[in-house]
């Protein structure tokens, strides 16, 4: 009975963080990085699942479960000095802490609506065999967590647009410089999921390279052929 007591608050701790990242509470910045970390990493472990139980399959899983928390923080971090930067210029430093702030709040988002999704990926992975499909899906998942966690993001800014409108053009300006970091470092990072007949690597042989150029590519010999 004293084990139930003192487990239970415990418990209860760690589902109230959970629902305060979605509803915007005041949890420290510490808090918000570890559930980030926590829930991107357990979406990393299922997204890199799709290779079974096998050793090559758990070794995948193991290697997305670090990427997916490094996909996400070092966009970030690459994204923010800039951003820093344009809020000076912007006569906006002032209120910088409470942007991190609200920044990384968007952030846990993601990752909890990621992690929220995992059964949905390991029903697609039981019900499917295509690599091409699985990529598609868990790409999905991807749009549909960032989605929802640019809308709390949007929710969450109005009090910093209240201050001052021009926050609400730098919000844009960040989405626009995470979007082009995170498309080129989950390139850099791939895979995320392993290619059937390949051997499992941290990195791909090939893993530098522009992202865009090879999609541009793609796309123009879609269109002329």
């Amino acid at each position: 009975m004293a084990r139930m007591k003192t487990s239970m608050p415990i418990h209860a701790d760690i589902l109230a963080s959970f629902r305060d990242v979605l509803r915007g509470g005041a949890l420290s910045l510490l808090v918000r990085l570890a559930i980030m970390m926590l829930c991107a990493a357990c979406y990393g472990a299922v997204l890199g699942s799709s290779g079974g139980i096998t050793e090559q399959g758990v070794k995948q899983s193991m290697y997305s479960a670090i990427k997916v928390p490094m996909l996400l923080t070092v966009s970030f971090a690459i994204g923010l000095p800039s951003f820093f930067v344009f809020n000076t210029l912007f006569g906006l430093r002032a209120d910088f802490v409470d942007v991190v702030r609200t920044l990384v709040g968007g952030q846990a988002v993601l990752t909890v609506v990621l992690a929220s999704l995992a059964p949905y990926t390991l029903l697609w992975y039981a019900s499917f065999e295509s690599y091409v499909g699985a990529q598609l899906f868990s790409g999905a998942m991807f749009a549909l967590a960032t989605f929802a966690a640019q809308a709390v993001l949007r929710r969450r800014y109005r009090p910093l647009i209240a201050r001052n409108s021009r926050h609400r053009w730098l919000l844009v300006l960040w989405v626009v410089l995470y979007c082009f970091v995170a498309i080129q470092m989950a390139w850099v990072l791939r895979p995320f999921i392993g290619a059937p007949g390949l051997e499992v690597q941290f990195f791909r042989a090939d893993s530098w390279g522009n992202a865009y150029v090879i999609l541009g590519r793609g796309l123009w010999n879609g269109l002329t052929k």
